[in-house]
């Protein structure tokens, strides 16, 4: 069962929560030893709390939209239970004092978190092969990557091993491993999901978003979690709409804009054949296809590259052996451990992009860089801004190809970079997309659709997604 149909059936006592959490342990325990979703795994913690809810259940108290349903959370958002490590050995025994905002509304509203999966190593990654951790499968083809840096909660939901799981997406970290992955994942508009307790990336990117089976069930874990939470400035206090309850709007009228620049040099056919193919059943359902223009797309890769990595060698500043995390052992000096310790505790991809990112920010530099690419941000920003005065979403690839192999582009970053070409610009401008799937290559790996919406119109994109999964079964096929 998907994620919503899993909640009715608690809720009208035809599963326990209890057997449903069996269930995912049961799939966790039949495929995680060799696809490697999770990094943590607590059963005792998850069966007690499906318990509470069938007592709950049982007397007939009130209880959350989510009760008793499994799910997953990546690593890199804080509980107070097990560790948050980030994938990363700086952070290994590290135990946060509090739980993410989202971790809270989650168990509010009844989930049973039952572990935390894999990512790149504190996010930075498009293969989820930069943990520190282990590597995660992609559940199509154990020789292929799942895409990243939310691999783990992708291939989690693939694999049936939980039903919904949660992600961050700072450059394209949900929606590309959900095109790998054959599942839906949404990037909500900033600031629409508190950040609180999301340990950060980069901080004006990141964004908390559901990865799921349908869009349905996206629409029913972005309720839970999104709204205002003063803890975080730049939570933003805008009503959340009942995006459940908006699923049924019709594609006929919906205007979809297309960019070439999403369509140049370097998209793989078969993503390009699986995505008009997408459009053509929009179209044939109503909705109206036009071309726009988004004419700063081609710097997006520069701008977010230096952005993101000028945040990320702030951020992470503070992991310094001091405060807390890893500490080399056996140095007096306080610069000699400062440099020790994250010489040891940080791995290769997150040293480059603090030295990029330092470099940027550095005296001489910051105006050619850094100040420029914020330039260059307001202008990508000010292309969606126009282009959404004629269209209602925007349509593209997610990924320039399927999923790439395993260790085809961890010698070559760039190559790596330009696996997010599609994605970063969503990120820079603030603005929400979601990936859903639209159809398959000739290997037989999904290839997923995006769709772009202006600010807080969450509601509009997962109709239409809705509206498109209810006439195609791309969704239904299991990766096992």
């Amino acid at each position: 069962m998907n994620l919503v149909e899993t909640a009715q059936a608690i809720r009208n006592k035809e599963l326990s929560a209890v057997d449903a959490v069996r269930q995912s342990l049961d799939a966790i325990a039949r495929h995680d030893g060799k696809y490697r979703a999770f990094v943590q795994v607590d059963g005792d913690r998850a069966l007690s709390r499906a318990r509470e809810v069938d007592e709950a259940l049982g007397r007939g108290a009130p209880v959350g939209p989510l009760a008793g349903v499994p799910v997953g959370i990546k690593d890199n958002m804080c509980t107070r239970f097990g560790r948050t490590t980030c994938a990363s050995r700086i952070l290994h025994n590290f135990e946060a004092p509090y739980d993410a905002h989202a971790v809270e509304r989650l168990e509010r509203a009844g989930a049973i978190i039952v572990g935390k999966t894999n990512l790149d190593e504190f996010a930075m990654g498009s293969s989820t092969e930069n943990s520190s951790v282990q590597q995660t499968l992609n559940p199509w083809d154990p020789r292929r990557v799942p895409g990243g840096s939310s691999g783990g909660s992708a291939t989690a939901v693939a694999l049936g091993m939980v039903p919904g799981a949660l992600g961050s997406d700072t450059g394209g970290s949900i929606r590309q491993p959900a095109s790998f992955c054959g599942v839906v994942g949404l990037k909500p508009t900033y600031g629409r999901v508190s950040r609180h307790g999301l340990v950060a990336f980069a901080s004006s990117l990141d964004q908390i978003g559901p990865l799921a089976r349908t869009a349905a069930d996206a629409a029913l874990l972005l309720s839970v979690i999104a709204g205002y939470d003063p803890r975080d400035s730049t939570s933003v206090d805008e009503q959340v709409p009942e995006y459940e309850a908006g699923l049924d709007r019709p594609l006929r009228g919906l205007r979809i804009g297309i960019a070439p620049e999403y369509f140049s040099e370097g998209l793989d056919d078969p993503v390009r054949s699986a995505v008009e193919a997408a459009l053509d059943v929009y179209r044939k359902h109503g909705a109206v296809v036009s071309e726009i223009r988004l004419p700063h797309t081609r710097y997006a890769i520069a701008c977010y590259y230096l952005v993101a990595t000028a945040e990320a060698s702030s951020n992470l500043a503070r992991y310094d052996g001091v405060h807390y995390g890893h500490r080399t052992e056996g140095i007096d000096d306080v610069i000699e451990l400062y440099s020790a310790s994250r010489r040891d505790g940080f791995g290769p991809e997150v040293k480059r992009r603090i030295m990029l990112g330092t470099y940027a920010l550095s005296s001489g530099y910051y105006d050619a860089y850094y100040l420029k690419a914020l330039k260059v941000r307001t202008l990508l920003r000010r292309d969606f801004e126009r282009a959404f005065e004629t269209v209602d979403v925007i349509a593209s690839p997610v990924a320039p190809t399927t999923a790439f192999a395993l260790g085809e582009k961890t010698d070559n970053p760039l190559a790596m970079y330009l696996a997010d070409v599609y994605t970063t610009s969503v990120n820079l401008a603030g603005v929400p997309g979601i990936s859903i799937p639209c159809g398959f290559d000739g290997a037989g790996l999904p290839v997923g659709l995006q769709l772009i919406g202006p600010p807080f119109a969450e509601d509009t994109l997962l109709a239409a997604a809705h509206q498109f999964q209810l006439v195609t079964d791309h969704h239904t096929r299991a990766a096992v």
